[in-house]
Parts: structure tokens; C-alpha cells; sequence
């Protein structure tokens, strides 16, 4: 495909404002053409932002032979069907995370890039969290030995929730699991490797204003041995480490969250930076002797996603988030919710 890709969005909240009409302008092979929202204040601040299209209706959108990629960026619930629409327009999609609902959806999805012959990724741009990478290193350096305990945690407190918003709704795809949690889910997959023989995972639900989760844990046992937890909540006053890891020849402890997507509110990503005292320390066993030693951070760098989105399409390069994998990740939550659910741990193959 000849640049430059015309990008059109669905969906002009958050995650449509902030994170892709942002990121995509740093991709020069790509050009935000349009955007459908229904709100027409926000047609108005899509105009105004980016001199871009605007469209109220999807179907409108989807017959613009000029748009080659869709963004999809509306509630969880909506992504398998906005997506197979979108293909079968013969469009290219990026669709947000958490993928769809579950692994029947996901399937239609593959089956829909097939038949259309249209790329299908998924927005897991926290695989390019500064964190995430300095992790995988350390762990391919064999300073830790073999992991056998993994704990990755994202927890806050909310003063306040807005009952109003589609995230704090469970009919829409609202809760813990499926926002931050299929990120820390996909990170789980990637570090894991092997397949996933058993998910246990126990929920709390404290606010009476909302049916979603307030506390959430999730264990995932791979067949290897590894038991990989992530826990998030949005009640905890007191924060754990971000990671916590175990392994037969060390340990390691890290804090902190991420700086990216403060810098990149706040008008430049490019400016992020994380302070020492959340630098990853280690405590290990080297020559027989025990050693303990900070680790600093490698730089995340979120504009990697839409570089490899253009990469794919223009070059033919390899698609670095393939929708294949993320279907694990669709499949894990899936499960993890019926575990919290019917209060007992699942046997899978996953």
C-alpha cells in the first residue's frame, strides 16, 4: 500500500482523543483523515483539533473509499461487531483493547481479516511500556534464574466514580479485567510462553453505585510452572510494587506506573521521564555470591505501535501484535471471569 494511509476513528472519547489521534500523528506514513461520533460536540472539537472529516454514522464512514484503516475506539462491547463491519467494508482495523467479549467473537474477527484479505491488530501499545521491557530483559539475562512467581499490579484509589461512563458500566464491557487487566494479561502471554493449564481469580465488589469490580486477582498457572498474578483495583489507598517477581536465583521489586501518558496529556510523550527511586531493583546470586543492584529503566515508546501498524502495511513487515495471540488474552479473561464468578479455579488449555 502507497503511503500516505488515510486513518479514519470511531469513537472520539478518551482513548480516541488522546491516545490515537495523538500517537497516529507521529507516523507520517499515516494521516488522520476522519472521524464518527455521535456527539456532535465532539464532532465539533475533532473538526477543530485535527481539520479533519467528521461523521455521525458508521456506515456513512465505511463508504469513504478514501479511508484504508479504521480505528476502533468505542466501548468493549462494541469491538467484534464495529470490527467484522469495518473488514468487510474492506477496511484495515486497529481496534482497542480488551480485543471483544470473548473467544467466539474473536474468532469472527480472524475469520473476517481472512475472507477481506485486511489487517487486524489490537491496541496493546503497553507492550511497549518502559517496565514491561526492562522486565523482559532482566528476565532473558538470567539474573533471576527461573521465574516461578510473577506479580504484576495496578492498583488506586478513586474518590469518586462516575456511574455515567460506559467503563463503569459491566453490560458494556466495563471493569477492571477488561481495561488494564487485558494489558497485564498480554504481558503475562508474552513472558509465559507456554500454554496456560489453570486461572483462578476472586473479585470484590465494594461500590453499590456500579456493578463492576473494585478488586480484582487473577492467577495464571503455565504448564511449565510459572504462576503469574495480576491484581487491580481501584479502592487501595496503599500501592503495591508494580512487579514483584520470584525466581530460583533471585528477586526483583519494581514501582511506579509507566510515565508515558502523563507526558503525553500533558502535550508531549516525547518528555516522559521515570524517577530513579522507581527503578527496579534486584537482589540475586552471582559467583555465590548474593548481590543487589538497581536496574534502570529502559525508555517505553508507544509511537513503536503505529510504526509497525504502517511497517505491516506499507513494507509487508511482520505485524507485531498479532490477533491470534491477543485471542489468549480475550480467552484468559474470559475464563477468569466465569472463575470469579463460580468461586472455584478452571482447568483449561489456553
Amino acid at each position: 500500500m502507497e503511503p500516505p494511509i488515510n486513518v479514519g476513528i470511531i469513537g472520539y472519547g478518551y482513548s480516541g482523543r488522546n491516545f490515537h489521534s495523538y500517537l497516529i500523528g507521529f507516523e507520517k506514513r499515516l494521516k488522520l483523515y476522519a472521524v464518527c461520533v455521535r456527539n456532535p460536540d465532539r464532532r465539533r472539537q475533532a473538526e477543530k483539533e485535527h481539520n479533519v472529516k467528521t461523521y455521525c454514522n458508521i456506515e456513512n464512514m465505511l463508504e469513504d473509499d478514501n479511508i484504508h484503516l479504521v480505528v476502533v475506539a468505542t466501548p468493549h462491547n462494541t469491538h467484534a461487531e464495529l470490527s467484522i463491519k469495518a473488514m468487510e467494508a474492506r477496511k484495515h482495523v486497529v481496534v482497542e483493547k480488551i480485543m471483544c467479549m470473548n473467544v467466539h467473537e474473536a474468532d469472527a474477527m480472524i475469520e473476517a481479516s481472512r475472507k477481506n484479505n485486511v489487517m487486524l491488530t489490537v491496541f496493546h501499545n503497553r507492550r511497549w511500556d518502559g517496565d514491561y521491557l526492562t522486565i523482559k530483559q532482566i528476565l532473558s539475562e538470567g539474573l533471576l534464574g527461573e521465574p516461578y512467581l510473577i506479580e504484576e499490579s495496578i492498583l488506586w484509589y478513586n474518590d469518586r466514580i462516575d456511574t455515567q461512563r460506559w467503563r463503569s458500566k459491566k453490560e458494556l464491557g466495563g471493569g477492571p479485567l477488561c481495561d488494564w487487566g487485558a494489558h497485564l494479561i498480554d504481558h503475562a502471554i508474552q513472558i509465559g510462553k507456554a500454554p496456560v493449564d489453570r486461572v483462578y481469580c476472586f473479585s470484590v465488589k465494594q461500590r453499590k453505585e456500579v456493578d463492576i469490580e473494585s478488586y480484582v486477582k487473577c492467577l495464571i498457572h503455565f504448564e511449565k510452572g510459572l504462576t503469574y498474578g495480576v491484581e487491580l483495583g481501584d479502592m487501595a489507598r496503599i500501592n503495591r510494587p508494580r512487579w514483584y517477581i520470584l525466581g530460583t536465583l533471585g528477586a526483583l521489586t519494581k514501582t511506579g506506573v509507566d510515565p508515558q501518558e502523563r507526558a503525553m496529556n500533558a502535550g508531549n510523550i516525547d518528555a516522559s521521564v521515570e524517577s530513579p527511586e522507581n527503578y527496579a531493583f534486584v537482589r540475586t546470586i552471582r559467583n555465590g555470591v548474593v548481590s543487589e543492584t538497581r536496574v534502570q529503566t529502559i525508555r517505553g515508546d508507544w509511537k513503536q505501535f503505529y510504526k509497525n501498524v504502517a511497517d505491516h502495511l506499507v513494507d509487508g513487515k511482520e505485524l507485531a501484535v498479532k490477533p491470534e495471540e491477543v485471542k489468549r488474552v480475550v480467552a484468559i479473561a474470559e475464563t477468569a471471569l466465569q472463575s470469579a464468578q463460580e468461586q472455584r479455579s478452571i482447568s483449561c488449555r489456553i
